[in-house]
């Protein structure tokens, strides 16, 4: 199986995701709810993003 390096943007909008569950999860922001859905959009669009190419 060949993988594809994400796009620049796509690979910042999983950071941005993965530091909001990690402000979420410590900062009680938004609940332990919050964080995990945040976290788990943020691993989905990673493995979605070297799956495919063009995203």
């Amino acid at each position: 199986m060949k993988l594809n390096a994400p796009k620049q943007v796509t690979w910042i909008i999983g950071l941005v995701l993965a530091v909001l569950a990690l402000v979420c999860k410590f900062a009680g922001l938004g609940g332990a709810e919050a964080a995990f859905w945040c976290a788990f959009v943020s691993a989905a669009l990673m493995l979605c993003a070297s799956f495919f190419s063009g995203l």
